[in-house]
């Protein structure tokens, strides 16, 4: 350990051991100008990049068997020779491509479905290693879709005693040579230091880097790749968990914030002006948001409740407090329409407890955002409702001390970091009806305190509101409960996935089912359409319509996905619902059934893949948000969640929020024990990690700093 420990030191006095990392990835050897071009298409540029491209699977040449051998049924892989290489077309769009391959005992016959391809990589004569499961066919022993690789000289007769780790190929680069490249990288890069402090690793029982990292590229034995990927993995959650931790240091332990006054009038006031009783999840996150909110560090929380769980009512309390303070409350909402239904359900609570407030948009007249601006400037307004309206430059706040954002994910990091900015280190909550898996949560928003929301205020239980997967055929069916929801008084959403016919053949675009169903469907109905390309006053005046019961079916694209609560609207109809995603589906369902009545979602599906069915099964089988954010993540992986990097978030290249999720919770315990202790990285054994930690971050300071 204490050799560890120097070697930590000297890396932090001269960061520039590992400045290696960083060269251009044609300073490896065997690297030429073709090469380099292939590997940079593919986003390998670095040595770094070359040294952290995983394998992603390994040919145990060790246990290779005879092909005579193998039993029928079992995996196994086996090396030969290739004696004949076929592609046959006995239709249209069907190709099969044979490979048969001999070694001394027997001949095996690997077969592939539309992958022709596979016959231009490999010729009569190369030796190669085959991998899948055996079975007897026409009298012959086949592999069908096996996996194939090449062997060079290297990985002939002598090497058949080791483990072949099979990288990804790139145009211009194949596995083998990739192979090759991996290894002249990690024989450039040396003893690399290790980021992780010593002690660290000794009580996580975690190999060392340079170990790791020959241990992954390429084991002595399979089991050698079980501890290599979970010290890398571990090591790329740890890197993110600690930045997070140094960015909720940077905001909660070093600024000085405001204290709130959190049991006065005006609070207990809004609790006793609401129709309902809290439910115990309210409870316990209105409790955790006062107590943020009544110490003299900045509040850094993140509010995240299921659909219909109320949120709101938890904000509207920490409103009141800010209003018992004397100081100033901003909330920000996506859009215009969200923004005037929380200054409509919030502001007559307010209103009861004798607090002023404004709605800035940028619909509101001039004259109106003249009067506003001056009332916030003079204090004489307490909260304000609004969108990025109020993040304005020429928008000044007397004293602001909250700033709640709703929807956060719908913004920019800046655009939070700005509302925050109005007022000096105020006090932020940030809202989601969105579920997000905790290991997802704990990645993005890893510096936030988390409060959840699950359960749902009064009779509002699971079996409010009934799901079922319509097929096709029953669509009148499902056009006689609109009707009979709309006789009972009800009203009801008809949604489409997309706005015209040119972005999709298949998709019933909004404008045009608006025009069937008025015409065709529910002559006698009032119908209305909402589409997110809509001036914001035209989505206004039709929300409002609708609110007033002045429209009976509301034909709608994804515009009123998140937040729209019309308590009066019973039945939903999803057109195409394999094209949305189960968060979406979850959330449009959260928009029926918000009062007194139960719901109906009808949904109308043709998932054409196994993972679409799993989720139109999904979202017919629970309503339980948090439990289908899991799914979807199981389903989809983190890969296409995080796809839109909203966040800045880093690539993690071998750590997965589905596998790794004890890990991520580790990762985060270790990294907020090491800021606690040392929250400049002013130790030694942390300098080389918190170099990593802002290197993963990037030069965006704002993401470091905001909340």
């Amino acid at each position: 350990m204490a050799a560890e420990s120097e070697r930590c030191t000297a890396t932090a006095a001269n960061p520039a051991v590992r400045a290696l990392w960083s060269h251009p990835v044609s300073d490896v050897r065997l690297v030429d100008a073709r090469r380099f071009e292939a590997l940079s298409k593919a986003g390998i540029a670095r040595v770094e990049d070359l040294i952290l491209h995983y394998p992603f699977r390994y040919l145990d040449l060790s246990t290779a068997g005879a092909i005579r051998e193998v039993p029928l049924g079992d995996d196994a892989t086996v090396v030969g020779v290739v004696r004949d290489v076929r592609v046959k077309r006995p239709r249209q769009r069907l190709t099969i491509t044979e490979v048969a391959i001999a070694d001394d005992t027997g001949v095996v016959v690997g077969v592939w479905f539309n992958q022709p391809y596979i016959a231009q990589r490999i010729k009569v004569d190369d030796r190669v290693a085959m991998a899948g499961r055996l079975e007897m066919d026409f009298g012959l022993k086949q592999m069908k879709t096996p996996f194939l690789e090449r062997l060079d000289a290297e990985d002939g007769p002598s090497q058949l005693g080791r483990i072949l780790p099979v990288h990804r190929a790139t145009e211009g680069v194949s596995p083998n040579w990739m192979r090759r490249l991996v290894l002249e990288a990690l024989s450039l890069a040396g003893d690399v230091p290790d980021p992780l402090p010593a002690a660290l690793r000794v009580r996580r029982q975690l190999p060392s880097l340079r170990h790791s990292l020959r241990a992954i590229h390429f084991p002595r034995a399979l089991s050698e790749v079980d501890g290599a990927r979970r010290r890398l993995a571990y090591g790329e959650l740890f890197t993110l968990q600690l930045a997070m931790a140094l960015r909720r240091h940077r905001v909660v332990g070093e600024s000085p914030g405001h204290s709130h006054t959190v049991d006065g009038e005006r609070m207990h006031g809004l609790l006793a002006a609401l129709p309902f009783k809290l439910t115990s999840d309210q409870s316990s996150a209105l409790a955790e948001v006062l107590a943020d909110m009544g110490r003299p560090a900045p509040m850094n929380r993140m509010l995240l409740g299921d659909v219909g769980t109320g949120k709101t009512a938890v904000a509207a309390c920490a409103l009141a407090a800010v209003a018992d303070s004397g100081t100033q409350a901003a909330m920000m909402a996506p859009t215009e329409v969200l923004a005037a239904q929380y200054a409509g359900k919030v502001g007559p609570l307010l209103d009861a407890i004798g607090v002023r407030w404004c709605l800035l948009t940028g619909s509101t007249s001039p004259t109106a955002r003249r009067q506003h601006l001056r009332e916030l400037a003079d204090g004489s307004v307490t909260v304000a409702f609004g969108t990025h309206a109020l993040i304005q430059d020429d928008v000044t706040y007397d004293h602001l001390t909250l700033a709640i954002v709703d929807e956060q994910h719908r913004f920019g990091v800046q655009q939070r970091l700005a509302l925050r900015r109005k007022g000096e280190a105020a006090d932020l909550l940030v809202m989601t009806a969105t579920p997000i898996p905790r290991s997802l949560a704990l990645t993005l928003y890893g510096d936030l305190d988390t409060s959840y929301l699950r359960e749902r205020p009064g009779d509002r239980g699971p079996e409010h509101i009934r799901t079922r997967l319509v097929n096709a055929t029953h669509r009148a069916a499902a056009y006689d409960v609109v009707r009979a929801a709309v006789a009972a008084g009800r009203q009801a959403y008809v949604v489409c996935a997309l706005i015209d016919e040119s972005d999709a053949a298949e998709a019933r675009a909004a404008t045009r089912e608006a025009e069937r169903l008025r015409t065709r469907v529910f002559p006698d109905l009032r119908v209305g359409l909402l589409t997110g390309k809509m001036r914001p006053a035209e989505k206004s005046a039709v929300m409002e319509a609708f609110r007033d019961g002045d429209v009976d079916v509301l034909v709608s694209t994804t515009v009123i996905e998140v937040g729209v609560d019309v308590p009066n609207a019973t039945v939903m109809i999803v057109e195409d619902a394999e094209r949305f995603g189960l968060a979406q589906l979850h959330q449009l369902r959260g928009r029926i059934g918000r009062g007194e009545h139960p719901g109906e979602f009808l949904v109308f599906a043709d998932p054409r893949t196994e993972e679409g069915r799993q989720r139109m099964k999904a979202i017919a089988s629970t309503s339980d948000g948090f439990a289908l954010a899991e799914e979807d993540l199981r389903l989809r992986g983190e890969g296409e969640l995080l796809g839109q990097r909203q966040s800045g978030l880093p690539r993690l290249r071998l750590a997965s929020l589905v596998d790794d999720a004890e890990l991520l919770e580790m990762a985060r315990e270790d990294a907020r024990t090491i800021v606690e202790s040392d929250p400049h990285m002013e130790l030694a054994e942390h300098a080389l990690i918190a170099i990593e930690a802002h290197a993963m971050l990037g030069d965006d300071e704002a993401w470091v700093k905001s909340g």
